[in-house]
């Protein structure tokens, strides 16, 4: 790029910064401010956590004291860091260390040559586990794996599978660690029989993914130690990736206040690498009520531990389960689910306790048909205590309406938006057809100012992997390279990245403090080994960091960068999948 095509910002003039100086330099970058599309700056100086100027290598450098680190991007390409508005991120790190990911893997062969030699270093009475985070249609072989071929691979090992939120696989000896038989009955979920009676080891959830959740709830845990441990060596995994925040949606099997424990502890130790905010998701349904109004004794609005922060801006956040009967699970594998005739009866006194006390909310909504009874609800609410600009957010959205949109801007809320579509959007065409529509409407969203955030729905369900989220974005194709969009309808590089760094903000309330490189923003930020911008887009879907920078500091390095790293401690267990294969699988 050519040096006229990088700009001093108006406003950050050095004579006006002369007493600031600077804690950390970064130079000799193709710097993208994301203030607006095509700004580029090459260098940006940091001081106490945040941006003090961004501009020309020259005029940044005048900052320069003697102890400053000054770091050269040596023509990188530089972007804030990535933040994902809907994750799960602090379940994920409780769990992390002791699953298989098959996240990214391109042959169906290599995924089961990894699960047969995790088996081999598993210790007796451990499970083998690989939970969510990839699609039958990454394989080359197009398929999944049969319960013939799992049972051949791991005889001697429990072993659970979870695909999206439709499938569970249990090997022969994962049906008799959990004593599962004929007379083994779930309300919602199927333990598939033989001819003789016998459970197979397929699970099939219908309506909803109780059966999974529950069957994966008495598998085994880590202990607190190890707790600790595989949690820090998530963090890091996202920042490996480029990511730098992250919204917690809640999740099931994630109580408050219990599992949150060891990231509130790390975070007051200064060990957390990812600004971190949650939202309370109520986990047993019709107490939901009772939830609510006990955490809102327990919790202070805005509490801040350290990079930990109840959704970050004025209260504690509720969602994205408010109440079971609201929740349409996608599995696109079945008939979509209709909500209960109650739904209503459960989900309002939450959300007017809510309003009332100025809690942020999310609701998981999958379907239009979901939409509109959950936006009556709210439309009554507000009708008695005005939102008044209280944010709330419809989480998935795939099948939203032009007018549920125009109901959602008209009462402030905005819609997180994922890529599940990319792992899942030859299952919904099978089912319903070709579309022509976008799901989610993004561009639409997009037309009529509605607030968007970009984010994964990792780890059970998508992958925590930020990038093929962008590039699904930017192309509309799925895992499997089918394409769902329509040309008009995908996003620009910049409208991309745009809704993963600014956008996600929004749904945290904090598009003023990150999401841009400009003076006063958060200091963090991604250096990229390749140009995000201009690379052939197959390319996207496997980007990574190689330096990543949160409020000022280095918390992961790769090739040059590495010696600037902070050093982890071992994984633990050392028989984890982590020290044979890492995370994603973006080799």
């Amino acid at each position: 790029m050519k040096k006229s095509s990088y700009i001093l910002l108006a406003g950050l003039t050095v004579a006006g910064l002369a007493h600031a100086q600077a804690d950390l330099i970064l130079t000799n970058g193709k710097i993208a401010t994301m203030v607006k599309e095509g700004e580029f700056v090459e260098a940006v100086a940091i001081k106490d956590g945040k941006i003090a100027a961004a501009g020309t290598n020259a005029a940044v450098l005048k900052l320069k004291r003697a102890d400053t680190t000054v770091i050269d991007a040596q023509g990188r390409t530089v972007i804030p860091g990535l933040n994902d508005s809907h994750t799960h991120v602090i379940r994920a790190g409780l769990n992390y260390n002791m699953e298989l990911r098959w996240d990214g893997v391109t042959s169906l062969k290599r995924a089961m040559e990894m699960l047969k030699e995790q088996a081999a270093r598993t210790p007796e009475g451990e499970w083998v586990k690989v939970v969510g985070g990839w699609s039958a249609h990454q394989f080359e072989e197009k398929r999944m794996p049969t319960l013939a071929e799992i049972n051949a691979a791991v005889p001697d090992r429990p072993v659970f599978i979870l695909y999206l939120y439709g499938l569970g696989y249990l090997n022969k000896k994962g049906i008799e660690a959990l004593g599962y038989s004929k007379e083994t009955k779930y309300k919602d979920g199927v333990v598939e029989l033989d001819g003789q009676g016998k459970p197979t080891g397929l699970l099939v959830a219908k309506p909803n993914a109780m059966v999974l959740y529950s069957t994966l709830g008495k598998t085994n845990k880590l202990g607190r130690a190890e707790q600790v441990n595989s949690t820090l060596h998530f963090y890091n995994e996202l920042n490996r990736l480029g990511l730098t925040s992250a919204i917690d949606a809640g999740g099931g099997g994630q109580a408050y206040p219990d599992d949150y424990g060891v990231t509130i502890e790390l975070a007051r130790a200064g060990k957390i690498t990812v600004r971190t905010s949650y939202f309370l998701f109520a986990q047993k349904p019709g107490t939901e009520l009772a939830d609510f109004q006990r955490w809102m004794t327990l919790t202070k609005p805005n509490k801040n531990d350290h990079m930990v922060y109840p959704n970050g801006f004025s209260a504690e956040g509720a969602g994205e389960n408010l109440v079971a009967s609201a929740g349409d699970f996608e599995n696109f594998l079945e008939p979509r689910p209709d909500l209960p005739e109650h739904m209503e009866g459960e989900l309002e006194p939450v959300i007017r306790l809510l309003v009332k006390n100025r809690w942020p909310f999310r609701l998981h909504a999958t379907y239009a048909e979901s939409i509109d009874r959950d936006l009556a609800v709210i439309e009554r609410v507000n009708q008695e205590t005005p939102l008044n600009g209280l944010r709330w957010i419809i989480d998935h959205a795939e099948t939203i309406s032009d007018d549920q949109l125009k109901r959602i801007k008209r009462m402030g809320g905005g819609v997180a938006v994922q890529n599940r579509m990319y792992f899942q959007g030859e299952s919904y065409w099978q089912r319903y057809g070709a579309q022509t529509r976008q799901m989610p409407p993004i561009r639409k969203m997009l037309e009529m100012g509605v607030p968007v955030g970009l984010g994964t729905d990792g780890t059970r369900v998508s992958s925590y992997a930020p990038w093929p989220a962008l590039y699904w974005a930017v192309t509309g194709k799925t895992a499997g390279g089918m394409k769902m969009w329509q040309d008009r309808d995908v996003l620009s590089r910049f409208e991309a990245l745009r809704l993963m760094t600014t956008g996600s903000a929004w749904m945290s309330g904090e598009e003023q403090l990150k999401g841009t490189l400009r003076k006063g923003q958060y200091a963090d930020l991604v250096v990229l080994p390749d140009d995000y911008f201009s690379i052939p887009a197959e390319k996207i879907k496997t980007l990574e960091s190689v330096l990543t920078i949160v409020n000022g500091q280095v918390v992961y390095g790769a090739g040059p960068f590495k010696p600037l790293a902070p050093q982890l401690p071992p994984v633990s267990p050392a028989w984890s999948p982590v020290n044979a294969y890492g995370g994603y699988q973006n080799k």
